[in-house]
């Protein structure tokens, strides 16, 4: 895949806080109520702050802010004191990062006047973005790479890898350019985890909210950035595309399968996997697929075994039952069945045995076991063209010693 040419690169100065507002003096009206000069100032990670002027006809005897993530369901509601003029104001304490990063919020106002009667606002929208970075982007087709540290060339090469993940993944899984994509590339670690939700595992270097169609990804750039984009972009844009694919049904995958699948679409394979895998299988420390239905471990050393497990197990069910079967995997559990079952649904085959059977084919645990059941058909065919002779020649020496008896008689 060439470089793309053509690309529309925008500088974003980055301040400490970036006021994102409508324009002056616009009016929402609802009403009994006018709202005027609604603004978010935002500091990302510490603070969004709400002001605006309410004016109504009558005096306003109460009033509240309203807000919420875009896709959530639970509404936070702060109570405002209105000054004579009509201005009101709230800060939000954001230091717990309670938002995602790029996630869209909405917001709007209540009021209850002197005549006992309420009234509510249009809601406004603003996104709430990380502006600690003098942001760079590129984009194709609808996947916009967002950059701040290297040269056009780095961008053009996430470009690359992106285009070529979507490649890797599109003969199972439907991929989807309806929405956009945005992937941030942070320069290090250490910048990504202050991007991400408290609670985040500090080994993450990469992580993806499919629902608001965004990638965050920590790549340095340096020799190793090709690597690390190969690896870690298509993995994560799985995860987005499978979001788009599955719906509402993404949450009810197990772990091992989503991020199998995702692992899978990398497209370098990270070496290290199958030593620990052959480490863990000598000492008998293999974690049971069972156990990684739910979620993965939080410790880097076992989450790292799990990635690897899932990638292997994945891709020993591909190509032991090809892509049609990831599709019926994931068709059935999509249907409800527990993880146990849904491979029996979909494979014919209990996940606990299918597990075991991936032990086997693919590092090597049970070769006498494996010999014999492999051996087994054989071994039954003989048996039966061994025991019509055998049978015959037991017959006949009854008869004959039948007839010899008759004859001493």
């Amino acid at each position: 895949m060439t470089h793309p040419r053509g690309f529309i690169i925008k500088f974003i100065i980055a301040l400490l806080v970036v006021t994102l507002s409508t324009k002056p003096y616009q009016v929402y009206s609802q009403g009994g109520i006018v709202v005027e000069n609604p603004n978010v100032a935002v500091a990302f990670g510490n603070s969004i702050t709400f002001t605006a002027n309410l004016k109504s006809t009558l005096p306003i005897q109460q009033a509240s802010l309203l807000f919420r993530e875009a896709n959530e369901e639970i509404t936070r509601v702060e109570t405002l004191q209105v000054a004579e003029d009509g201005a009101v104001s709230f800060t939000y304490d954001a230091t717990q990062n309670a938002f995602p990063p790029f996630s869209w919020i909405l917001f709007w106002f209540q009021a209850t006047l002197s005549d006992g009667v309420t009234y509510t606002s249009d809601p406004i929208k603003f996104q709430y973005y990380d502006d600690r970075f003098p942001w760079r982007e590129v984009n194709q087709v609808n996947i916009t790479i967002n950059w701040y540290a290297g040269d056009d060339s780095f961008s053009a090469s996430a470009l690359d890898a992106a285009g070529s993940g979507i490649l890797a993944m599109r003969d199972f899984i439907p991929i989807s350019f309806d929405d956009p994509i945005d992937v941030y590339i942070y320069s290090n670690t250490t910048d990504l985890q202050s991007t991400l939700l408290t609670g985040s595992n500090q080994w993450v270097g990469g992580h993806a909210h499919p629902e608001l169609g965004v990638v965050l990804v920590a790549i340095p750039p340096g020799s190793g950035q090709f690597i690390e984009m190969e690896t870690k972009i298509p993995h994560e844009l799985a995860h987005v595309m499978l979001y788009r694919y599955l719906g509402e049904n993404y949450q009810r995958q197990p772990a091992w399968l989503i991020e199998g699948i995702a692992s899978m679409v990398e497209l370098y394979t990270n070496p290290d996997y199958a030593r620990a895998m052959q480490i863990a299988s000598d000492n008998d420390s293999l974690i049971p697929l069972n156990d990684l239905c739910a979620s993965f471990p939080v410790d880097a050393g076992s989450a790292f075994l799990a990635y690897a497990q899932s990638q292997s197990f994945v891709t020993y069910i591909r190509d032991s039952f090809g892509t049609s079967g990831l599709s019926r995997l994931m068709n059935a559990y999509s249907e409800g069945f527990n993880c146990e079952l849904g491979a029996t649904q979909a494979l014919g085959v209990p996940l606990s045995q299918l597990d075991v059977r991936w032990r086997e084919t693919v590092l090597g645990q049970n070769v006498a076991g494996v010999a014999t059941r492999n051996l087994l058909p054989f071994l039954l065919l003989m048996a039966l063209v061994l025991v019509v002779p055998l049978w015959s020649a037991i017959d006949l020496l009854r008869q004959r010693r039948k007839n010899g008896k008759q004859e001493s008689q």
